[in-house]
């Protein structure tokens, strides 16, 4: 028996490389006969992370609109499966088909954290849909809304849906002004909740491979947290963007911004978002706390976000934020939490349960 196996198990082995080899080869034409049968994109969109050698991009059926602003190149595309797009120097910044990912996580994730929130300032979001989102919540009385550029507010009002209400709301106040400077002029303790939805602070020298700050770069500064936190009621509530933790210029801008507004804010965690459109398919926000405590239990936000859906009519109150988000979006891998909190296994969380 011995014998037979001598000569039977080198036969098996052979038979199972060959299968092997059969299966990938296999596997090999499907994924190109596949690649075959997909036609190149005609006309798309899209953006370049050179500092990972990545690269996506959407295809486009037409260009509904062009102009150049005062500040930058405005288009709207359109697209089968995402809708109309709203492109801003060759930058995807929103979809009709996932907008709400990131601005209803941008907006409700902080509104739903402060337990009553009247008074809100919202930096940057020209294209109206976090304004849209906020207005939603029937505590609100004032919003301020501060972006820079009137063209591509007039732009969104025409080809978004969100865009059509939301400036016509009388809660809604309207300033074209840069918002940096727009705070710094605020009084002390003026809102309840900051919503700063602003472009990339930066990008990366594709050549060189140098950091270079752009306009929004000032939004991201010491003294400009310093005001934001001056401007917040003292149970104020701040929520910036903060790009994503997959790049790794960005994660360490999450480090460094997050060490930042430590110095003035008591509580500061990074949330995650999983849309699509934007490179990686994520982004993140930093919520900053202006005093150390509980504000609001997922028990009482479910009751709320219940509410609000019944008073206010609204089916569907939202598509992507839900209120167990208020937790799970700050779950982070692993290797994010080492870099962003140093301590793998201590968030700031963790450091309030200890010291209890």
């Amino acid at each position: 028996m011995n014998g037979h196996l001598h000569y039977i198990i080198p036969v098996i082995a052979a038979l199972s490389l060959l299968c092997s080899a059969a299966v990938v080869t296999s596997a090999a034409e499907d994924a190109s006969a596949l690649s075959k049968s997909i036609p190149p994109f005609k006309h798309s969109v899209g953006e370049t992370e050179g500092e990972i050698g990545f690269h996506q991009s959407i295809e486009v059926v037409s260009k509904l609109y062009s102009a150049k602003s005062l500040y930058q190149t405005i288009e709207i595309h359109e697209s089968k499966h995402f809708g109309n797009i709203l492109v801003l120097d060759d930058v995807i910044q929103i979809t009709e088909r996932d907008g709400d990912s990131y601005n209803e996580m941008m907006s409700h994730v902080p509104m739903f954290q402060h337990p009553n929130p009247k008074r809100v300032l919202i930096i940057g979001g020209g294209d109206g849909y976090v304004l849209h989102e906020v207005l939603k919540h029937d505590t609100v009385e004032h919003v301020d809304h501060v972006d820079l550029d009137g063209d591509v507010i007039e732009t969104c009002k025409k080809f978004f849906p969100w865009g059509k209400t939301a400036w016509s709301d009388p809660r809604a106040h309207l300033h074209l002004a840069d918002g940096s400077k727009f705070v710094q002029s605020t009084p002390n303790e003026t809102y309840d909740v900051i919503i700063q939805d602003s472009s990339d602070p930066w990008t990366i020298d594709a050549t060189t491979g140098e950091l270079v700050k752009l306009p929004s770069s000032v939004l991201y500064e010491d003294e400009h947290f310093e005001n934001l936190h001056r401007v917040l009621k003292s149970d104020g509530i701040l929520n910036i963007q903060a790009e994503s933790f997959n790049v790794p210029s960005s994660l360490n801008g999450i480090t460094l911004w997050r060490s930042m507004m430590l110095n003035y804010f008591q509580k500061v965690r990074y949330g995650s978002i999983i849309i699509p459109s934007y490179p990686t398919g994520h982004i993140g926000f930093l919520m900053c706390e202006k005093q150390e405590k509980d504000h609001e239990t997922v028990a009482t936000i479910k009751q709320r976000y219940t509410a609000l859906v019944k008073n206010n009519n609204i089916e569907p109150f939202t598509t992507y934020y839900h209120p167990g988000l208020q937790e799970s979006a700050f779950q982070l891998p692993l290797w994010a939490m080492e870099s962003i909190y140093g301590d793998p296994c201590q968030t700031d969380d963790d450091a309030d349960q200890a010291t209890e």
